[in-house]
């Protein structure tokens, strides 16, 4: 065995200490303007954060006095995300790259625990209330929005508010809108953003030469191709959006109803999507004696060829769906010209969770500048960052630029110009109840 000299030891002694303090003094530098990054430059993103801080001045949330603290409190808890489970790219992108990274930084092990609804989750939140439970419940994090979210703010449900006091919340723009409020219902902290979602429809440009951009002209183009188009059923989610999409329509448009919920209203003007929609039912999959029972089941109508539509709440969906060899390559999207629904999707914590912390730490992570990136890549998920991309480092900003975005997937400046606004859960809920009476059920 050989030893190395003493003098040879002592400076490599010393150079080990110095090694933290030499990395935190050549890290590049921001960009001018850009929030500095407490995430890794992109050719480290697989590396250990540099330490992280609350915003200045963002007051702790509730039981903690500091970032320091909670991740401290984070470090080996297991973290149950109940979160939709319909899709297979994102189950894989929860379960490998942030289940993997959480592990890696912070000793966090994430257990995802998909949901064919996230009403059931609500559900079990509720139960765990009445049945007196506490400070032990089973869930820590929930994918929410709408009307979900609402009903477990008002029953005083969530833990926060919190999001806020994350440090990554520094990327987001909390002066939108879409993000300070969801669903026209405010947030008030109880809820981190982690994602923003527009709806488009999909088709096979092989099938589908010219797309009808129009809604009045998608009317006509299923009435003169019987069995060729259908949606899922509401309450699904997607169902539920291509419906909203005829109803603000054939209703007068949607700035009518950007208010609380009116019932004389709904009963007066939504009578005639009711009937546009039954109108159409002999044109559409099976004459529409039923409808797909789920997103996914759209997916599969889509890729077998039985239907050459489908539609999505996520602009990348389909190329996503391209790569992975389930559409066919011809697959492209369209927005109608009057525009399309857009919406943001949060992260919460319930009331009773027993690893606050842990979720916490989750819900910073997904804001971070590594894992919006990673989560915009086609090649993963290709959902759209919820951060502002202008306020993270050049660095960042470069890769943001350099993602692939897929054939299937429209410039954001032209959804961008095209965004709805979604109505309060209140219409939603109605709306999805008097399809069933008015459409499904006549």
């Amino acid at each position: 065995m050989s030893y190395l000299p003493l003098k040879r030891l002592l400076f490599l002694s010393l150079w080990l200490l110095a090694l933290p303090w030499l990395v935190r003094c050549t890290t590049t530098s921001p960009a001018a303007g850009a929030v500095e990054s407490a995430n890794p430059a992109p050719d480290q993103a697989g590396a250990a954060p540099v330490e992280e801080t609350a915003p200045e001045g963002a007051t702790p949330p509730p039981g903690y006095d500091s970032w320091a603290a909670i991740v401290a409190e984070a470090r080996g808890q297991t973290v149950n995300w109940h979160m939709w489970g319909g899709q297979e790219n994102i189950n894989n992108w929860v379960t490998g790259y942030v289940a993997d990274s959480l592990k890696d930084q912070y000793d966090i092990t994430l257990n995802m625990v998909p949901q064919v609804d996230i009403v059931e989750t609500v559900n079990k939140v509720l139960g765990e209330k009445e049945a007196g439970l506490e400070t032990d419940g089973s869930i820590d994090l929930i994918w929410i929005n709408g009307e979900n979210f609402r009903t477990l703010r008002q029953a005083d449900l969530l833990y926060g508010p919190f999001a806020q006091y994350l440090p990554n919340t520094v990327y987001v723009n909390w002066d939108d809108p879409s993000v300070n409020t969801d669903l026209g219902f405010p947030v008030d902290g109880y809820e981190s953003p982690y994602g923003k979602a527009q709806f488009v429809m999909i088709y096979d440009s092989a099938k589908v030469a010219e797309p009808p951009a129009t809604v009045d002209g998608l009317l006509e183009w299923i009435k003169a191709n019987p069995g060729k188009f259908t949606y899922p059923a509401p309450p699904d989610f997607t169902g539920t959006a291509f419906m909203m999409h005829i109803c603000y329509h054939v209703t007068g448009g949607h700035e009518q109803f950007l208010t609380d919920f009116d019932q004389n209203l709904f009963d007066t003007k939504f009578a005639a999507c009711w009937q546009t929609l039954k109108d159409l039912e002999p044109s559409l999959w099976r004459e529409g004696q039923t409808y797909p029972e789920s997103h996914a089941r759209q997916q599969d109508l889509f890729a077998n060829s039985e239907v050459w539509f489908d539609m999505a709440y996520n602009p990348a969906e389909a190329s996503s769906m391209v790569d992975a060899g389930k559409f066919p390559e011809t697959t492209r999207t369209f927005v109608f010209d009057t525009g399309t629904i857009a919406n943001t999707h949060y992260v919460a914590i319930p009331f009773n969770s027993p690893h606050k912390a842990g979720a916490m730490v989750v819900a910073n992570f997904l804001l971070s500048p590594a894992a919006q990136l990673n989560k915009a890549d086609v090649a993963n998920w290709g959902d759209f960052p919820t951060i502002e991309v202008s306020r993270t480092a050049s660095e960042w900003q470069t890769q943001f630029e350099a993602l692939p975005r897929g054939a299937a997937t429209l410039p954001n400046e032209v959804l961008a110009a095209n965004r709805l606004p979604e109505l309060q859960a209140t219409w939603r809920i109605a709306a999805e109840k008097a399809w069933e009476e008015n459409v499904l059920k006549k």
